[in-house]
């Protein structure tokens, strides 16, 4: 099995999709909504409206596959408040999101008026 870190760009579909779709619903999402190359070396992440539920599909050189990945007590952190409909993301930040982290709140840049 493939590591995340052997892709090189990493596409979240933001709205919730039917945890029903395999291979073929999927990749229609990708090539319809999304907009994007199935046979790129891409990972396409997709959640369910619960975000209890996450499939990853990609294409391995002979063909797709897909990693499941489903949440007993906790939700996945999801990018609820964005525009845009496909959101890329770092391959730290996918794998933070995998561990459960929420990485769409960000730090606020502080500034100061004087120092002491």
């Amino acid at each position: 099995m493939k590591s995340i870190r052997e892709f090189k760009e990493f596409y979240i579909h933001r709205a919730a999709v039917d945890m029903r779709k395999h291979i073929s619903g999927l990749a229609s999402i990708v090539e319809a909504e999304m907009k994007l190359d199935l046979k790129a070396q891409s990972l396409f992440i997709f959640c369910n409206r619960r975000r209890t539920l996450m499939k990853i599909l990609y294409f391995d050189r002979s063909g797709f596959a897909l990693w499941f990945k489903k949440l007993e007590d906790s939700k996945f952190p999801w990018p609820t408040l964005w525009e845009r409909e496909t959101i890329s993301v770092s391959v730290d930040d996918l794998s933070l999101l995998l561990d459960g982290v929420n990485v769409w709140t960000r730090f606020e840049e502080v500034h100061f008026e004087r120092f002491l």
